[in-house]
């Protein structure tokens, strides 16, 4: 029979780490007697992170005592003391390659449920001093596991644990952490971790997502864990020749490339966008710079639109490009898609954030006969001298059957006409466009300034549209997402402090930082920190994918060697070393 040998609880706490301060609740004690479980948690204990520990799914944190012998061999560390990997119950038994999701067991006077193995975090290797012991848990096949509350009740050490139900499909906590996180994912078994209902939500969406890609041609990754990103046409940069300019309002111009040879240019998706590696003046040998696509996907050549903005790239475009020059890019990249679905579709634009929402246009006039699907074109600019590709978006829009549009102008001038060239006066919140008639089953694609982005985005979770229909693109550097941490470097990207390096080039693209590496950096997930690149991560042990950034030119060779590779054309900045000049789309 299994006992329950600790129970452990603590509360969060605010710690030093590598100069910044994280809370975090991972530091858990045992407690004498007899402790109250309930629904959302032990008595006496916390969350420091909620978005990822906790709540009903995760209500308590479960570790064998067979796992600790293992590690304080393999790691050299005897005499660990319960609560050291952050779980609440320290069991004899219990297995991770034995007890199954769904299993229920009685202990003490509460029963619980399996609900899903450990998430992968960095604090437990912080906690346990480290690093990699997030990626070894998972590689090692020991994560533990969650129980969910079935019933609240009183435990103590000591209590019997006792089985009283089996989980469906007899699927065992080691085999489902495996099946998302390795880079093994047979069909068969994706299908029979969706039939157990016991499993948590968020890996019932991994698994789906990861079921969705095998329906899919070119892509690669792991769709569970992050969106894929199609792979890219040609690798690195080729040139490319201007064989139009056209300006398109005041301060917007557009430019169409061919292939040097003027053989057709690969179909792109409709959203994505290009990487132009352009000369610079100043202390700079190059800057790149990333514009969207916004011509037909299917042309053969390749259109953008640059608003001047005053900065190198921008300046560039309008003072520098002339007709039959040629230009170094990079194949479209991107996940910001349009997705061939028959839900409702909401194009939203502002300012010269209709580029990519406009090639999505060109796609849903050139699908309708297959795919029909009801189209809501909304764009907001501040006046008619500001608009763009008004007259091409109303030629498109007239091809279409079941079409819905309005055009918004915050400051009209006046020669604008209401109801002959804009719709409305002012700006597109989610009110308005509830009051429209904007279906909330719509899937919505959004493209402009930040704070226009912010607003709707605050606006539609409100009115209750689901995360998994709102898609963003930004044309500058995504916010980071740094789990637990409540201080951090801030302000601008800059060139890091220290010895400057001696190694490959690294350009941080949406960030426009340009830095030689240096060896004292273990990863380019730590060269973006020290550069205040904004940067997204969970594990830093090459495992959650949280990290996976868009690799646009260069390679790089791993240390420690992640348990799946990022998809074709990204890496895993937190366990990566560049091996040559690189550029990453960051």
């Amino acid at each position: 029979m299994s006992f329950l040998t600790s129970v452990n609880v603590g509360l969060p706490r605010d710690i030093q780490w590598q100069g910044r301060t994280v809370r975090t609740a991972v530091w858990k004690s045992p407690v004498p007697g007899r402790v109250f479980v309930r629904r959302l948690n032990i008595d006496g204990d916390g969350q420091g992170d909620r978005d990822g520990h906790g709540g009903e799914q995760r209500a308590v944190m479960v570790y064998q005592l067979e796992s600790y012998h293992y590690w304080e061999e393999y790691l050299g560390r005897p005499g660990m003391e319960p609560g050291s990997f952050g779980e609440n119950f320290t069991v004899t038994g219990l297995a991770d390659a034995d007890v199954c999701i769904g299993d229920q067991y009685r202990i003490g006077g509460a029963l619980f449920e399996v609900s899903q193995p450990r998430v992968t975090c960095y604090r437990v290797g912080i906690r346990l001093e480290h690093a990699q012991l997030p990626s070894l848990l998972v590689a090692h096949r020991r994560p533990g596991f969650y129980f969910r509350v079935i019933e609240e009740g009183f435990v103590a050490a000591g209590d019997p644990i006792v089985k009283v139900a089996d989980g469906p499909e007899q699927m065992t906590v080691a085999d489902i952490d495996t099946l998302l996180y390795s880079s093994d994912h047979p069909i068969e078994n994706l299908e029979r971790a969706l039939r157990i209902p016991m499993l948590s939500v968020g890996w019932q969406s991994s698994f789906k997502s990861l079921l969705e890609m095998k329906s899919k041609t070119g892509l690669s990754g792991n769709a569970g864990l992050v969106p894929p990103e199609p792979k890219a046409a040609w690798t690195g940069f080729r040139p490319l020749r201007v064989v139009t300019m056209s300006q398109e309002s005041d301060d917007i111009r557009s430019f169409t490339l061919e292939a040097i040879d003027r053989s057709a240019l690969p179909t792109y998706l409709p959203g994505q966008h290009l990487v132009f590696r352009l000369p610079a003046t100043g202390s700079a040998s190059i800057v790149s710079r990333i514009y969207s696509l916004c011509g037909a996907p299917d042309a053969g050549v390749y259109r953008i639109a640059v608003k001047n903005e005053g900065g190198p790239g921008s300046s560039y475009f309008h003072k520098r490009v002339e007709i039959g020059n040629i230009l170094e890019s990079s194949a479209p990249r991107g996940t910001f898609t349009l997705d061939q679905s028959d839900s409702p579709l909401v194009l939203l634009s502002g300012g010269v954030g209709i580029t990519p929402v406009l090639a999505m246009l060109y796609a849903a006039v050139a699908s309708q006969s297959r795919l029909r699907r009801e189209l809501w074109w909304i764009h907001s600019t501040r006046n008619g001298e500001s608009e763009v590709f008004g007259v091409e978006v109303k030629a498109l829009l007239a091809g279409l059957k079941e079409v819905h549009s309005r055009i918004v102008f915050s400051r009209p001038g006046p020669s604008d006409r209401a109801g002959v060239d804009y719709d409305q006066q002012g700006h597109v919140n989610a009110s308005w466009l509830r009051e429209i008639g904007v279906p909330p089953s719509a899937d919505f694609y959004l493209c402009g300034p930040p704070t226009f982005l912010a607003d709707l985005r605050s606006g539609l979770d409100g009115w209750g549209v689901s995360k998994s229909r709102v898609h963003v693109e930004l044309f500058g550097a995504a916010p980071s997402l740094a789990p637990g941490v409540v201080s951090d470097a801030d302000g601008a990207p800059h060139q890091p402090a220290g010895p400057r390096g001696s190694g490959p080039s690294v350009t941080f693209v949406r960030s426009g930082v340009t830095t030689p590496w240096a060896e004292r950096y273990s990863s380019l997930l730590e060269l973006a920190e020290a550069c205040s690149v904004p940067v997204r991560w969970s594990c830093r042990s090459g495992v959650c994918h949280t990290c996976e950034t868009g690799l646009i030119d260069g390679d790089v060779n791993y240390d420690p060697q992640p348990l799946e590779e990022a998809a074709d054309g990204s890496t895993l900045i937190c366990c990566a070393r560049p091996i040559s000049d690189v550029q990453l789309d960051l």
